[in-house]
């Protein structure tokens, strides 16, 4: 097993321990050999966002898409970011590249959806969410559990969204 190789699975089982932190540090000791590792700086971006450093884990992940402009998980993990900080605008178009690719990607057009709404694009948002729930009805106990959905569960275009 080469030093790569190594580095990469002691951060994943530092991550299924439950260090992040510990994760985060094999993940950088790649990118200290191949700065432009995509598994590490996913990984790393994946461990950013769960310590809540949104803005750093989109660094991460532009870097993933400096490579591969059409990686979903990078696409969908950076819109997730910009959702978390408010800046729902990117988050959207993160999202919209994912559905150019996958257009029926259901992570993307929930993620879509719930930052469409969450920007005031109420129409939009609500057609997005009601195609999700033709096309899965898992989505709809998801949207009506989702705190992303708590100031609007109680308009009618939500509750005809989700019936």
């Amino acid at each position: 097993m080469s030093d790569i190789e190594s580095l990469l699975n002691n951060g994943q089982r530092s991550l299924n321990l439950g260090n992040p932190k510990d994760a985060l540090e094999f993940y950088q000791k790649v990118l200290d050999q191949i700065p432009n590792h995509l598994e590490a700086l996913l990984k790393k971006g994946n461990v950013l966002g769960r310590l809540g450093k949104y803005e750093e884990a989109i660094i991460s992940y532009d870097g993933v898409l400096l490579q591969e402009k059409e990686n979903i998980l990078a696409l969908l993990n950076k819109g997730l970011c910009y959702h978390k900080i408010g800046q729902y605008d990117p988050a959207i178009k993160c999202f919209d590249v994912v559905l150019k690719v996958k257009p029926q990607n259901k992570t993307g057009m929930y993620n879509k959806a719930s930052s469409l709404l969450k920007s005031g694009k109420m129409e939009e948002g609500f057609e997005l969410l009601s195609e999700l729930i033709e096309l899965d009805a898992s989505y709809r106990q998801q949207a009506k559990c989702d705190v992303d959905f708590a100031d609007i569960k109680h308009l009618n275009a939500f509750k005809e969204a989700t019936i």
